[in-house]
């Protein structure tokens, strides 16, 4: 009788063993599960957070270039048709200051000056203010203006009338064999001297001589 009891109880020990494995066993594979789920989770937030990240660093690069693109309107022929554009570049021919197109070199001086204080302030650098002979010449001018001054601020350039109303010419003693869209009135009969990016339009205008402007100069590599 006495081992029979033993016996049950033995019996009952190994079955709350067997219990108690098995509950640990289920909840050791819970909480593995736990765990595996709580990385997956981990790595699809890093995934969704970096996708963000370069989603916005591509949008901010299309940004720039979009920026960069409308800063300047492309040059065109006066037919309409678009124009090969080249960059404002510095040479070993124009070095310092000077950027080189169209074969010469050009230089922006921010300082506001006379027409005349700005000439001579040219040539005291070899050249003179600066005359424009084609339509991608002038779009030129405006990009060397647009990068030195982050805007299209008004310039002299080296056009004059004032030894002969209408009868326009270079300082530098070129052709006056171009003129872009402007308006020449010669209002109160004392507007000689030629500046550009003028009004909303940007155009090209006459006015007096005397005001104080900043200026492009010109001169041959």
């Amino acid at each position: 009788m006495t081992r029979q009891v033993t016996d049950h109880s033995e019996e009952r020990k190994e079955s709350r063993d067997r219990c108690l494995h098995i509950r640990a066993g289920v909840s050791l594979h819970h909480c593995l599960c736990t765990v595996q789920q709580n990385l997956q989770k981990l790595r699809r937030k890093k995934v969704i957070i970096i996708i963000k990240m370069l989603t916005v660093s591509a949008l901010v690069c299309a940004m720039m270039v979009l920026t960069r693109a409308a800063a300047l309107p492309e040059a065109a022929h006066e037919n309409g048709q678009p124009a090969k554009s080249h960059p404002v570049k510095s040479s070993t021919a124009c070095s310092g200051r000077w950027s080189e197109f169209s074969g010469r070199c050009f230089h922006y001086v921010p300082k506001a000056m006379t027409w005349a204080q700005a000439e001579k302030n040219c040539e005291s650098m070899g050249g003179n203010l600066a005359s424009v002979h084609n339509l991608l010449e002038y779009h030129e001018i405006q990009r060397l203006i647009m990068s030195a001054s982050y805007d299209y601020t008004v310039t002299w350039i080296g056009g004059s009338d004032a030894q002969e109303e209408g009868v326009w010419l270079w300082s530098d003693g070129t052709p006056f064999n171009y003129r872009s869209y402007g308006r020449f009135n010669n209002f109160q009969g004392k507007q000689h001297c030629l500046q550009i990016n003028y009004g909303d339009d940007k155009r090209w205008d006459d006015t007096w001589c005397n005001v104080r402007l900043p200026s492009v100069c010109a001169k041959k590599p």
